[in-house]
C-alpha cells in the first residue's frame, strides 16, 4: 500500500517528492527521487526543500537531473486494505482453530488455501 509521506523539514506539511541521503565518507549529500520506502537514515523532502538544499562547507551536493514528481496515488491499494479490515472485523466470519506448535506456544502464522482451480 502506498502511504502519504510528508517533507521531513520541521514545520513543512508539503508532500515528499525526493529523498536526501548522506555519504559521510565522501562528504556528499545526495538528493534523488523519492525512495519507495522510508529509511531511518534518509530524509524525505518536498520540491522546494529538495531544490534549496545546501550542504556544509567542504561537502558536495549531488542532485537528480530532472523534475521531482510526486508518487502516483492509488485508490486500489487503499480499497483493498479497507476491504481486508472490514472482512477481518466481521462477527459472522468463520474462524478456524489454529493448531499449536510443538514449542508450547501458539503458532502465529498459518497457511490459507488458494483459490479453487477452474
Amino acid at each position: 500500500m502506498l502511504s502519504v509521506r510528508r517533507c521531513s523539514r520541521t514545520g513543512c506539511t508539503e508532500l515528499a517528492v525526493a529523498t536526501l541521503t548522506y555519504v559521510y565518507a565522501d562528504s556528499t549529500a545526495v538528493v534523488g527521487p523519492l525512495a519507495t520506502q522510508a529509511e531511518p537514515h534518509s530524509y524525505d523532502l518536498c520540491t522546494k526543500h529538495a531544490h534549496r538544499l545546501t550542504a556544509p562547507l567542504g561537502w558536495e551536493v549531488v542532485r537528480f537531473e530532472g523534475e521531482f514528481a510526486p508518487p502516483p496515488q492509488s485508490n486500489d491499494d487503499l480499497t483493498a486494505l479497507a476491504e481486508a479490515v472490514r472482512e477481518a472485523g466481521r462477527v459472522d466470519r468463520p474462524v478456524e482453530a489454529v493448531p499449536t506448535t510443538g514449542t508450547g506456544r501458539r503458532g502465529h502464522l498459518r497457511v490459507l488455501p488458494g483459490p479453487p482451480d477452474d
